[in-house]
């Protein structure tokens, strides 16, 4: 019974779920690429002062 109640919730979830509009798109993409930006940057500048010190 635990197999098909767990298939029943990811139904339910999949039904409630939506396909973002491009401009939705857009934002998360801008977002995620800044985060990963940031993250990369922040790690190079460790990266550089680790190699100084």
């Amino acid at each position: 019974m635990a197999l098909k109640d767990r298939f029943k919730k990811y139904i339910r979830v999949l039904r409630v779920t939506k396909k973002p509009d491009a401009q939705e798109f857009m934002n998360i993409a801008k977002i995620t690429s800044l985060g990963i930006l940031v993250i990369g940057l922040l790690g190079f500048l460790i990266n550089t002062i680790a190699n100084l010190i």
